[in-house]
């Protein structure tokens, strides 16, 4: 089961003005990181599967938070439909069943 799942839907933090939202999405990811209790899981969905990709601003990150522990899922109908070719480069393909178990086991869901 898993304890704290965070869901990121896009690849920008908020609405608005695209620069900032990427500016605040990394800044959230790093602080993610140097947490001493960091979710069990961040699911991507929609364009959010963008950031797992080798285009993505946040490889980094999201790779030190995958060696860290925290299970990195895409949906693959979105990676199929939002990336095309492009394969990912951190975390792993998982579906809508497996998302929704995750989602409705897990103690705390947080979308952003």
């Amino acid at each position: 089961m898993y304890r704290q799942v965070i869901i990121i839907n896009s690849d920008t933090l908020g609405r608005g003005d695209e620069g900032v939202g990427q500016t605040l999405l990394g800044t959230f990811l790093r602080k993610i990181l140097a947490r001493p209790d960091k979710p069990d899981a961040i699911v991507f969905y929609n364009s959010g599967v963008k950031l797992l990709t080798r285009q993505s601003y946040y490889l980094d990150v999201l790779d030190a938070l995958e060696r860290s522990g925290v299970e990195l899922l895409a949906c693959g109908t979105c990676v199929f439909k939002v990336c095309g070719q492009h394969s990912l480069a951190v975390g792993r393909i998982s579906n809508m069943d497996e998302i929704t178990d995750i989602m409705i086991g897990a103690s705390q869901v947080i979308t952003l």
